[in-house]
């Protein structure tokens, strides 16, 4: 094995890393966190950043040939596509009126 399969190796072990450590702390947020708001955030970020992390990944494994063209071109889909998704559905949901989570003891009292 050349030095530069080793360096292509770790930067695809990396971006893998860095994808899955995301996917595990958006679905974490996606558990725990109070309101369809903060859901969606959490939501986002692992889209985004987690499968954005995985493609890159796949890419750096693959090499620049046809699938790895196609997998950089789903890449930049999910970068475009997941944000604005989840801007919609945010944006919507608070045009129907559902009202963001409050923390109860931090209410400011009039």
């Amino acid at each position: 094995m050349s030095t530069l399969d080793a360096i292509l190796r770790a930067i695809t072990v990396v971006l893998s890393g860095i994808g899955m450590f995301f996917f595990f702390v958006g679905t974490f947020g996606m558990l725990r966190l109070p309101d369809f708001y903060s859901r969606t955030h959490a939501a986002t970020k692992c889209d985004t950043v987690g499968a954005g992390a995985l493609l890159l990944a796949l890419v750096v494994h693959n090499g620049l040939d046809v699938s790895g063209l196609k997998i950089l071109a789903l890449a930049v889909l999910v970068l475009l596509s997941s944000p604005t998704a989840a801007n919609a559905l945010a944006r919507a949901a608070y045009k129907t009126g559902l009202v963001p989570w409050r923390h109860p003891e931090r209410e400011v009292s009039a």
